[in-house]
């Protein structure tokens, strides 16, 4: 059986969490710092071999009613790159409020500053995973 990815795609950060072995809880969680799209993708793709994933998540920021802005479309031309360099099915997924709810997760544990900054992107990943993995139970 193959993991499952997710991505949390970022300007200078990429929050990646990815699955245990029976795609049931989240089993680790990195952040990728980079500035450049071709740098994340090499690092996804090795990360991807490492880690036996055979499917990638990736958040897709909508507004709160739903539409798209160009957020959204840049992490849709992210998605089309890593699905190209990885020949994996590459789904994307609503990522609604899970920057916000990171946040809330790491003001309860009392991470602030540069601890943060460095965490929140992973955290962030591993709900939009959790709530794919949720959805994939169903």
């Amino acid at each position: 059986m193959n993991k499952i990815m997710a991505v949390d795609y970022g300007d200078a950060r990429t929050g990646i969490a990815i699955s245990d072995l029976l795609c049931s809880i989240v089993g680790s969680t990195t952040v990728i710092h980079s500035r450049r799209d071709e740098k994340t993708v090499d690092e996804i793709c090795r990360l991807v071999k490492e880690n036996s994933v055979g499917h990638i998540v990736v958040g897709l920021p909508r507004n709160m009613d739903g539409s798209e802005g160009p957020r959204a479309q840049l992490c849709r031309e992210f998605a089309a790159k890593v699905e190209e360099a990885t020949g994996l099915a590459v789904t994307l997924w609503d990522e609604r409020r899970t920057t916000v709810e990171a946040h809330q997760i790491l003001n309860d544990h009392n991470y602030h500053g540069k601890k943060r900054k460095n965490t929140v992107d992973a955290v962030a990943a591993s709900l939009i995973l959790e709530g794919y993995l949720r959805f994939r139970s169903r």
